[in-house]
This record gives structure tokens, sequence and C-alpha cells, in this order.
């Protein structure tokens, strides 16, 4: 099953990280992801100043402002994507990644699949055995992050 985990740092620093996880830290992290074979996608995202809101009111005017500039010092800095057995990997995924340290958290939503049947569940779905994934590299499904790892998840 599919989860999305959406990390939050709980303070910044001038840099826009998260003073509590090293680089390393996060190189780790994503190595133990990649070697356990359960990533599916996952992102870093570009610092919150470079954010944009759109609205849509019920006239069907758009508005475009800079931001969010919510009231909050916890900032979306990327996402995961992982593909696990249950609700239970997810969390101990999640647990394990540093964004979830000092003040941060990590959000573990499942990933909606509107194409399974509607009992489906791990043991009878025979369409994402992981093969295909497993087989192509960050590079043949668009993944252009740095494979040293920097450029990779969280604050």
């Amino acid at each position: 099953m599919k989860y999305m985990l959406l990390i939050h740092s709980g303070a910044v620093d001038e840099q826009g990280g998260a003073p509590q996880c090293t680089v390393e830290d996060w190189m780790a992290y994503d190595k133990d992801v990649r070697d356990a074979g359960i990533l599916v996608s996952g992102e870093s995202l570009a610092d919150l100043v470079t954010a944009t809101t759109v609205r849509v009111s019920p006239t069907g005017e758009r508005t475009v402002t800079d931001g969010p500039f919510a009231e909050t010092r916890e900032l979306l800095g990327g996402f995961l994507v992982i593909d696990v057995p249950d609700l239970d990997a997810a969390l101990d995924w999640a647990a394990r990644c540093p964004g979830a340290r000092d003040g941060g958290s990590v959000v573990v939503r499942p990933v909606a699949d509107f194409g399974a049947p509607e009992d489906s569940g791990r043991s009878g779905d025979s369409g994402d055995s992981g093969a295909s994934r497993d087989s192509q590299g960050p590079e043949a499904s668009g993944d252009s992050r740095d494979p040293s790892g920097s450029g990779d998840f969280g604050g």
C-alpha cells in the first residue's frame, strides 16, 4: 500500500533548513529508504518564498498571491511516497525520518487508488509487485535529484 509522508520542519535556520537535521542524517535516511526498496517518489521543496497560492472564488475569479505566509513556524519541506505492507510499517518509516525530530513532524496519509477493486488488499494486488519500480532507477522515472543525497528530502 502506498503512503505519502509529508515532512514538516518545526523551525528553520538562516538557510531555510531544519537546524536539528544534518545533511548526513538525510543522506542516511534516503539510503535506507532506497535500500529497502520502498521508495516510490520523493522530493525536497524549494524555499517557501518561491511559493504562490491560487484561490478561485465562487464566481470563478482567480486570485494569485505570494505565499502561503501563514502565522506558523512549521514549514512543509518535502515529501516521500513509499510502498509498504501497512500503516504500521509507514509509521515506522515516518518515525525514522530526521524531519520528525525536535519539533518537526511527518504526516502519514494513504494514497488513494481509484483504479483498484473495492476489496483490494496487498495480498490480492498483482498490479504493483515492486519489480518494475526496482528495475527503474531515479533516472528512468525522471527523478533529477543529486545522487549524493544533498538535494533530497526535508528541510
